[in-house]
């Protein structure tokens, strides 16, 4: 038997797609699935952070290395065959950035207690010789942050704390400052071919541009970014630059780099090597924005990523691309459309660091772990994508797959497998071809299912459904709870008048409509009995209710009320001689299916007491003794213990009375005491007659009352 309709599973978002696993496919922010660039593992270091690459002609990168084992920066070369040499290591602890000349020379420079070195033989283990050095200089600032070289072999250093632009001519023993700012460090360097240097700041988020083709020239602040820190600048053929900007403007800085220690060092990935860079507690807030400044200086925001900080822009065959963390992302972004990017590679890294041009593509390096990956300007010729598992939550039946569009350009493979447990590789299906959009998926029945596709050429996809249908199963009532004394208030309740009915439901899986979970709140009502239950439907289908009542020892249960919506119902216990009860609730699909196809679950609650009816009081006598009452009475109840009895003298205040056992627990009870008479100042015409008056109450609040006259 099936539950009624078929349901449709689908993926077409991203936060959906991004939960599967993507080899060689691409993920578009608005869902599309497409081939992406090939991928491939190059390098792994044997050290947690690459901080900066660089690259030749021949394709070979250097990687600027921090938290090496010696606890020194390195300068590691690695081939194009995956082949690596240690080619310079220097005292401070990290090589913040890396440029590289046609004639083969590598410039690195270190932080903190910032040196620029020149290696001019890279090829393999060569003397360096520092170019700059800031603790020669007025500023002595601590942080080195970006490089730049112009063609004629000028070298532009961006540091921090304080914030500067240095330049070292060729052959000059000294360097010159080309700007200071007021921010507290550059961030990074980008110079055009035309001449132009661009400058990013941490501080006020601030982009400026200097013509360095100029004798002091001034530098001119072309944006204000939104952003306290620009972690990245790329430039376009037309002219555009693109930046990224960090960390919400007005926070208060996080601790600079660590300055201190010798072995080892810890460097927060929230700012990877920025002039913010943290413990590895703190957690960068916001994300990241990229903007657009056009030619003509007009800018504009491209993109807001709110859980990725982007470390290096860069362009590649007329397309932006952007390296993340903190979950190791590449993104290619859309140019011209706003707010539109694709997930190109998730790499094996908690952070993509930098970028490098290769002969066929991209270097990129990366941190936590430091390896160094290739993007390769072709497709992926192996693009398959798979599924994260999708829960039915009951055994079901699987239909037909369907696919929008099923190719474009190019053609696909699509699979499906199915299991009854959740992990895919334990006793599941083999994967079974599926046509799209023609027959059912010929997986078997199962409670999981899984798809994957294969792309070729140009295919994409932009969503993925299948159909299914659940076997229906009995909804099951997980609780029931009567309340004697409690009625469901159609009016506002009176305060101090209420009673909550709650229940402690034994699932957290409950039907979408019961809300069950919350108290109840009833107005008290010794006349009225409130039930209250809890129930579900792992179909998800509508529940109708039925409530029996039962009394102890009789066999039949007989009915109270049907087609109930309501998951509570309130009666009057006056329907119910005193005695104890019990009530059953039966659940019922039934506006989901047929009458033959209906199914039924219920249960029983605990057994409850209806009483409300007084105790049968016995003959109270009362007589004088020495200036007080002495008084007898007995009470019984036929249906709950006497809870407690109260006395009076003269309609004077009721007082507490305990009976001869002392514990008032018995359906009978004798009470045997003396009463003062209360002393009065109100003259009275006759003090020789009192009146004593005696309240009994049973378990259920039932009184009744008697008196006697003494004289």
């Amino acid at each position: 038997m099936q539950a009624q309709g078929t349901k449709l599973w689908t993926q077409s978002r991203y936060d959906e797609l991004e939960r599967g696993t993507a080899e060689g496919v691409a993920i578009r922010n608005d869902g599309r699935l497409e081939v992406a660039p090939e991928k491939k593992l190059v390098y792994t270091t044997s050290g947690n952070y690459v901080w900066s690459i660089a690259s030749d002609a021949a394709g070979n990168a250097y990687l600027g290395r921090g938290g090496t084992a010696s606890g020194s920066a390195v300068v590691t070369l690695v081939k194009p065959d995956g082949t690596a040499t240690d080619i310079f290591a220097g005292k401070e602890m990290a090589i913040q950035a890396l440029r590289t000349t046609p004639e083969g020379t590598v410039f690195a420079a270190t932080s903190p207690g910032g040196k620029v070195y020149r290696i001019d033989s890279p090829k393999t283990t060569a003397t360096a010789k520092v170019v700059f050095d800031s603790e020669e200089t007025p500023e002595k600032p601590k942080y080195l942050w970006d490089l730049a070289v112009g063609k004629a072999g000028e070298l532009y250093i961006a540091a921090g704390a304080p914030a500067v632009v240095y330049k070292v001519a060729p052959g000059a023993s000294k360097p010159t400052v080309l700007f200071k700012t007021s921010d507290q460090h550059i961030r990074c360097l980008l110079l055009s071919p035309d001449g132009t240097l661009f400058a990013g700041s941490d501080g006020a988020g601030v982009i400026y541009k200097i013509d360095t083709n100029k004798a002091n020239a001034k530098p001119f602040a072309i944006y204000s970014a939104t952003r306290r820190e620009i972690t990245a600048l790329a430039l376009d053929s037309t002219g555009a630059l693109y930046a990224a900007g960090v960390g919400a403007r007005g926070a208060i800085p996080l601790p600079n780099l660590p300055v201190t220690g010798t072995a080892g060092i810890s460097i927060t990935f929230v700012q990877p090597g920025s002039a913010t860079a943290a413990t590895s507690s703190t957690i960068l807030p916001d994300g990241s924005e990229i903007y657009k400044i056009a030619p003509d200086g007009s800018p504009s925001k491209l993109l807001t990523l709110k859980e990725d900080v982007v470390y290096a822009l860069t362009l590649r065959k007329g397309s932006l691309l952007a390296a993340t963390g903190n979950r190791g992302r590449i993104y290619r972004i859309d140019t011209t459309v706003a707010g539109r990017w694709t997930d190109i590679a998730h790499l094996d890294a908690t952070q993509a660091m930098a970028f490098a041009p290769a002969p066929n593509g991209l270097l990129v390096a990366t941190s936590n772990s430091g390896r160094l990956f290739q993007i390769s300007d072709s497709e992926s010729t192996d693009a398959t994508y798979t599924s994260a598992v999708f829960d039915a939550q009951i055994f079901s039946h699987w239909g037909r797959a369907e696919l929008l569009p099923t190719a474009a350009g190019g053609d696909l493979n699509f699979y499906v497998r199915s299991g009854n447990v959740e992990n895919p590789l334990l006793g599941w299906s083999d994967w079974i071809k599926a046509a799209p959009n023609s027959g059912e998926a010929a997986v078997p029945s199962a409670r999981y299912v899984q798809w994957k596709t294969v792309l070729h050429g140009r295919a994409v996809i932009d969503s993925v459904s299948l159909n299914y249908l659940t076997r229906n199963v009995a909804p099951v009532v997980e609780e029931v709870v009567a309340q004697p004394g409690a009625r469901v208030a159609a009016a506002p309740p009176t305060p101090n008048l209420t009673v909550q009915v709650n229940l402690s439901p034994t699932s957290s899986v409950v039907s979408q409509s019961d809300n069950s979970a919350a108290p109840l709140t009833a107005q008290k009502d010794k006349t009225a009995v409130t039930v209250r239950w809890s129930a579900r439907d792992d179909n998800g289908d509508d529940l109708v209710f039925a409530v029996y009542y039962r009394g102890e020892g009789e066999q039949n249960w007989r009915l109270l009320k049907e087609k109930i919506t309501d998951r509570f119902y309130s009666f009057d216990s006056s329907l119910l001689p005193d005695g104890t009860y019990a009530v059953k609730v039966v659940a019922s699909d039934l506006p989901a299916h047929s009458q033959a196809e209906a199914l039924y679950g219920e249960r029983v609650s605990e057994y409850f007491v209806v009483d409300t009816t007084p105790p049968i009081p016995g003959a109270l006598t009362a007589t004088m003794e020495g200036g007080s009452i002495h008084a007898r009475f007995d009470a019984k109840d036929t249906t709950s213990p006497i809870s407690h009895a109260e006395y009076s003298v003269d309609a004077g205040p009721w007082q507490y009375l305990e009976p001869s056992g002392r514990i008032s627990d018995s359906f009978a009870e004798s009470y045997d005491f003396l009463a003062a008479i209360p002393s009065s100042t109100t003259p009275v015409a006759d003090t020789k007659e009192h009146v004593i008056a005696i309240r009994v109450y049973d378990r259920y609040e039932n009184a009744v009352t008697a008196k006697a006259v003494v004289r």
